[in-house]
């Protein structure tokens, strides 16, 4: 199992340090991977604090290029020379809110992993294309061209699911992830409200390889609970 934080725009350099001395001190389980992805200006930060542990530090977008004239992006070799581990590429809300397409997503996935970066690959349906019985061809479409490899994992976003307190039922996240792994052939993350509450029923799902977990991942006991949860 794995689990990762999506701390979005949160948590600065000193929160971030604060946040990660307690996550390893938290006594975290042994057979759940768990990773934490600040904001580029934390990441040193998290580095340092986590370098003694298991404890991965991931960004949350990568470019890719790997130099050139593209202000407020960052390469993969950047990501690397501070210590990053790996990196989350399209975020439904790097999709929806800054333009990426997946064109773009894929580009950026397939330079990251040919740097030597992890990739958390994110594809996920809107509540219109649900309704409108769409997602198959969504998560098709997204996935097209994806192909397994040893360093990239996905997660499913139902962006309906994200933020906005809904959660896909167990069953649902289970047939997505199945229809995503007859695709791609690597472990797949459930994302969308993922909470202490409800994150042992949606990771009891046999196809559900961990959690990309958004709000609460900003919470140091909701973290750890949801991390404990995962744990076989």
């Amino acid at each position: 199992m794995l689990i990762a934080g999506n701390w979005k725009m949160f948590k600065g350099p000193i929160e971030a340090a604060d946040f990660c001395r307690a996550l390893r001190d938290a006594e975290l389980p042994d057979d759940v991977d768990v990773v934490v992805c600040p904001p580029y200006v934390s990441l040193e930060a998290a580095v340092e604090v986590l370098a003694a542990t298991e404890i991965g530090v991931f960004a949350q977008n990568v470019h890719w290029e790997l130099s050139g004239p593209y202000t407020g992006e960052i390469p993969a070799q950047m990501l690397l020379e501070v210590g990053v581990y790996g990196t989350l590429v399209a975020h439904s809300e790097r999709r929806e809110l800054c333009g990426e397409t997946d064109e773009s997503a894929r580009a950026r996935m397939r330079t990251a992993l040919e740097q030597g970066l992890d990739v958390i690959f994110c594809v996920g349906e809107t509540e219109a294309e649900r309704e409108a019985g769409e997602t198959h061809a969504v998560l098709r479409r997204q996935l097209e061209g994806v192909e397994a490899d040893d360093k990239l994992v996905i997660a499913y976003e139902p962006v309906w699911a994200i933020g906005t307190g809904k959660t896909a039922t167990p069953e649902i996240a289970h047939a997505a992830h199945e229809l995503i792994k007859s695709l791609v052939d690597v472990p797949v993350l459930y994302g969308g409200s993922v909470k202490p509450e409800n994150a042992a029923e949606l990771m009891a799902q046999g196809a559900v390889d961990g959690a990309l977990v958004g709000g609460a991942s900003l919470d140091i006991e909701s973290f750890a609970a949801i991390c404990r949860a995962a744990s076989s």
